[in-house]
């Protein structure tokens, strides 16, 4: 498994835990992994994203609707929706980090036994 891959699985296994502060240490390192070039910008964004709505606790938030309600399915039809986008041509790079981010996480979302 690659490192980011690796490191994503991780932030999510903290965050189903609801363990903030190493959710944060694995998004640390998840920038580093990724760098500063737009994708990895995009791809940073999206994760701090998720920890500040958690962190918020942003009930409108689409991270913590997927971890109140555990719902498989739109889980699993927003990872093919965001597949989607983070391939699309015409996007540029910082977007297309932006849903690489959100594809990894969903993965990993899905490959957690038990969900919220």
């Amino acid at each position: 498994m690659p490192a980011r891959d690796m490191r994503m699985e991780m932030f999510v296994r903290a965050i189903m835990r609801g363990d903030l502060t190493r959710a944060k240490g694995h998004f640390e390192k998840i920038i580093k992994i990724v760098g500063n070039e737009e994708w990895g910008k995009g791809y940073s964004k999206a994760v701090e994203g998720i920890i500040n709505a958690i962190k918020d606790k942003d009930a409108d938030s689409l991270i913590m609707q997927l971890l109140k309600e555990g719902d498989r399915k739109r889980a699993r039809e927003l990872l093919e929706k965001y597949s989607e986008m983070a391939t699309q041509d015409f996007r540029d790079d910082y977007e297309k980090g932006y849903y690489t981010a959100w594809v990894e996480f969903l993965k990993a979302y899905l490959s957690q036994r038990t969900l919220a």
